[in-house]
């Protein structure tokens, strides 16, 4: 990436900690006073934001307004209705919330952010671009091409606002498993899981106009073009439903479901035992610092609940971060350890029982009622259980030609359905399923060779796998009700205006 400097030597003085933004340009000509714009992207919030605190911090020091911006992709790694849906509902919140409570005009471009991020520069007269984290390739080769298509009076600022303790500085590389990170960043948890400082208001005001965002006409092409994947009911977008979903007084995790959490999270069959905060930790609309800080609170009434949750929330999620940011082939079977790539490679042409193809898995066409519930459940809730989408990916590996096919099928169908697919953790959670990422070698047997094996009669010794496929089937069945009677209602609604 174009001048990226070590994050120690090159802080503001800004009120956040060290090293949590580094320097991916510098500007080599004459100081500017040009306004501050923060490209929004994976941290889709108005509160607990390190990379806006940041963007209003360096415009009060220098005296000049601040803007947000937004890119929305043509196509974001083929997210379909029901994931952009979700996104788009929650920004026209936050552009509202912005505008009322900051008076910060929010900025919605369409394209490739390569070039609509440049041209905004250009057009406001930049001098600082401050961006939010993501360790994905297609957006760090956004990030490189933006450094060189900008002016060199521009400097450009990235903020790690999605961990806990930003991903460059909890390690300098890629760490083989949870075990050999989890000392790095528990050491660290003292100066970065700290309150975060008040977001102040900007001192001066945007001069210019910012432009009309027609957001039902929007939210209505991108439901219609991603149709195939249609929205979901039971998640409501939005910094304030997240905050309801963390801490609410009627059904919040923290106050009213925490107790079981270390017992019921890996039991299919108890969904309200999962935290429920994934979509909104994907898109940003919490802060996973937030989640934590709240979480610590409580911890005297159920410590090993908030022990377990602290654990998947910051080491689990940014150990996933860590991969992806330092394993450029974390979506492929080049991105598996040696011993790995080899006992799947020498297993590769073992004899299956079954050969699927993407279309028979899609439609969960296969002989496992296990699987198949799985599956469907993923297609219309839009979230499979944890534990299940481990059993799920192993079958994958199992039942198609060889494990490239295999880790490509289950990404896609993971990427298509689920409410927050596109995430590194959804990329970990795939290749610890087939290539053995952060886990260890087992007992040789065919197929996996010595990848971790499950199977149904495991499943069965865990939890009630009959009770979770009747589950499946109710919840499927009353989703379909629920549309067949929306279309219907809608139709009578066309025939009385028509």
């Amino acid at each position: 990436m174009a001048s990226v400097s070590s994050p120690a030597n090159k802080l503001s003085s800004s009120v956040q900690p060290p090293g949590r933004m580094r320097v991916l340009k510098e500007r080599s000509g004459p100081s500017e006073d040009g306004p501050v714009v923060y490209w929004m992207f994976r941290d889709q919030r108005i509160r607990d934001n390190w990379a806006l605190i940041h963007a209003v911090d360096e415009a009060n020091r220098a005296g000049v307004p601040v803007a947000v911006a937004f890119n929305l992709f043509d196509q974001f790694l083929g997210a379909k209705a029901r994931q952009l849906g979700f996104m788009l509902r929650g920004l026209k919140q936050l552009q509202l919330d912005l505008q009322e409570s900051l008076q910060i005009p929010f900025f919605l471009f369409q394209g490739e952010a390569e070039e609509t991020i440049p041209d905004f520069l250009r057009e406001c007269g930049a001098s600082l671009l401050v961006t939010d984290f993501s360790p994905l390739r297609k957006v760090q080769r956004c990030k490189e091409e933006i450094c060189k298509r900008v002016s060199d009076l521009v400097t450009i600022h990235e903020v790690d606002t999605h961990n806990v303790v930003p991903t460059w500085v909890a390690s300098e590389k890629l760490e083989y498993s949870a075990r050999t990170l989890r000392g790095k960043i528990n050491k660290m948890l003292p100066e970065y899981l700290i309150d975060f400082p008040t977001l102040q208001t900007p001192s001066r005001k945007w001069a210019a106009t910012s432009r009309l965002i027609d957001w039902d006409d929007l939210i209505a092409d991108v439901l219609r073009k991603g149709a195939e994947v249609p929205e979901i009911e039971w998640c409501e977008p939005g910094e304030k439903a997240a905050m309801e979903v963390l801490m609410g007084s009627k059904n919040g995790f923290l106050t009213k479901r925490l107790k079981g959490y270390s017992a019921d999270r890996n039991n299919p069959l108890k969904p309200k035992g999962l935290s429920g905060l994934s979509p909104y930790l994907h898109f940003g609309q919490i802060s996973a610092q937030r989640c934590a800080l709240e979480a610590r609170r409580v911890r005297k009434l159920f410590p090993q609940a908030v022990d377990t949750f602290l654990e998947e929330l910051i080491v689990r999620r940014e150990l996933a971060d860590n991969f992806c940011f330092y394993q450029h082939h974390y979506d492929s079977l080049q991105g598996a350890w040696e011993w790995a790539r080899k006992t799947l490679m020498d297993h590769a042409s073992d004899e299956r029982e079954h050969i699927y193809t993407r279309e028979q898995l899609e439609k969960a066409k296969t002989a496992d009622p296990l699987w198949n519930a799985s599956q469907l459940e993923m297609v219309y809730y839009g979230k499979m259980h944890g534990f299940m989408r481990m059993y799920w990916a192993k079958k994958i590996l199992e039942w198609t030609r060889g494990p490239e096919e295999a880790l490509e099928i289950s990404i896609y169908l993971n990427d298509k359905y689920e409410i927050d697919g596109r995430d590194p953790s959804g990329y970990v959670g795939c290749m610890w399923s087939i290539c053995g990422i952060h886990d260890q070698g087992w007992r040789e047997r065919p197929i996996f060779g010595k990848i971790r094996y499950m199977n149904y009669a495991g499943c069965k010794r865990k939890f009630d796998v009959d009770g979770y496929i009747s589950y499946v089937k109710r919840l499927v069945g009353e989703i379909k009700k629920r549309k067949s009677e929306s279309l219907l209602s809608q139709k009578a609604k066309e025939l009385r205006s028509s």
